[in-house]
């Protein structure tokens, strides 16, 4: 079989499509309270989080999504499956969102929530690892590069330190979570230069 090889444009404007698909899911969990005023608001002060949390989640990953495939100028095979794989694993978590409030925090549904986080990073760090590759048979490494996947083990170690942590703190454990996300906000590795074909090589790093 031919080795697939795409545009990344092609690959982003896919996966913007799930993400986007994703936040809907989310959002629909929101319910209006039963009570009213102030009293309603407070019921549904955990929810709000909790969603707020897994947008946030979310967003941060389209934004080092969009980031990191506009460091590559082909996508091949293993690009694809493995955007494939990530979105899959993100595509999951408005299910482990609900299941955490249905079961109003408790440390198992913490838990599987935090295990959640750690397949859709690792899935992530798949699709990191796949376009470095790419990126150092095309000369084009960045000492950012190197930098980004270190960062993402030790996410990824802090994400599975909160699986065993939520349930004895589970409040805890999602903190850590939320600790871990907000580290991402930045991209680490810069855009060297635009990768579309309309796009001269010559332009400047952002």
């Amino acid at each position: 079989m031919a080795h697939l090889i795409s545009s990344p444009a092609r690959l982003e404007a896919f996966s913007d499509g799930v993400i986007a698909v994703i936040i809907t899911i989310m959002v629909l969990e929101l319910k209006v309270p039963h009570a009213d005023g102030f009293a309603g608001l407070r019921a549904i002060l955990p929810t709000l989080a909790v969603y707020a949390l897994s947008f946030t989640f979310t967003g941060i990953y389209w934004i080092n999504h969009h980031h990191l495939v506009h460091r590559t100028r082909e996508a091949d095979q293993a690009i694809l499956y493995a955007n494939l794989a990530f979105l899959f694993s993100l595509s999951l978590l408005p299910f482990f969102t609900a299941y955490l409030l249905e079961k109003h925090l408790d440390s198992f549904a913490v838990a599987l929530y935090a295990a959640s986080m750690v397949v859709t990073g690792f899935s992530f760090l798949l699709l990191r690892i796949a376009i470095v590759r790419r990126l150092r048979q095309a000369g084009a490494l960045d000492q950012h590069d190197t930098f980004a996947e270190i960062k993402h083990w030790i996410s990824l170690a802090l994400y599975l330190i909160s699986i065993p942590l939520a349930f004895p703190h589970p409040h805890l454990a999602l903190g850590i979570t939320a600790l871990v996300t907000i580290v991402w906000i930045y991209p680490t590795a810069p855009i060297p230069q635009c990768v579309t074909p309309e796009s001269p090589s010559h332009h400047h790093p952002i």
